[in-house]
């Protein structure tokens, strides 16, 4: 007959051995729960800075986020950028707003490109900045980075058995410390609608715009 001691302390330890898994299992749900919130944390946080089309930051992470890169600057020069689409509304009347969608994404990866580790951001609609870190802010570089980059974002864009082109304005202004980020982008925005109202000034120019706004293969 068993000893009733060692039934009852081989009963104590299989309830031990219970009671210590259930503890266990109740230890990995919270873990699982507590990653479960902070992921849905985190990508609330992701969804309130960035623009959900473009992936790119919104305008409000933006200004955040270039005071932090202009108080971290050490000295270096960095450029303000600011884009527009011309008569991007074409686009949608023409193609629909899917199609108006892909020339944004297509604008936003193009923008990053060029800007390499910089911040870039969509503003809103057709618009998007940037900030530059540059090894000079003189006029001549301003001219060439302007160029360069009004050419990538005029290479044609595949919109499924089909490609569209379009333009942009664009302006570019030296960032002269943490304080002036405001002044910079009010700069950068008058220089990018000059460069706008002077293509409205010239009919051919236009012409041509609108012809490879429209074309498609």
């Amino acid at each position: 007959m068993p000893d009733p001691m060692t039934v009852a302390s081989g009963i104590s330890a299989a309830g031990a051995i219970l009671s210590a898994w259930q503890l266990h299992r109740r230890a990995q749900r919270a873990e699982a729960e507590i990653e479960l919130l902070q992921a849905e944390l985190e990508a609330e946080r992701h969804a309130a800075s960035h623009d959900p089309l473009t992936g790119l930051p919104n305008r409000r992470a933006f200004y955040r986020l270039a005071a932090t890169l202009l108080t971290d600057a050490a000295g270096k020069p960095l450029i303000a950028v600011v884009l527009d689409l011309d008569d991007f509304k074409q686009v949608n009347d023409r193609y629909g707003h899917a199609a108006g969608d892909q020339v944004l994404v297509s604008v936003a990866q193009r923008l990053a490109a060029f800007a390499g580790d910089n911040l870039v951001a969509r503003l809103g609609g057709d618009e998007f900045a940037g900030l530059l870190t540059t090894p000079t802010v003189d006029r001549r570089w301003i001219e060439h980075a302007t160029r360069r980059l009004c050419e990538a974002l005029a290479a044609p864009i595949p919109l499924g058995t089909r490609t569209v082109r379009v333009t942009a304005s664009v302006g570019l202004a030296p960032v002269h410390g943490p304080a002036q980020l405001t002044e910079a982008l009010c700069r950068a925005d008058t220089a990018m609608y000059q460069a706008k109202s002077v293509g409205a000034a010239r009919p051919a120019r236009q012409l041509v715009e609108s012809a490879r706004l429209a074309d498609y293969y």
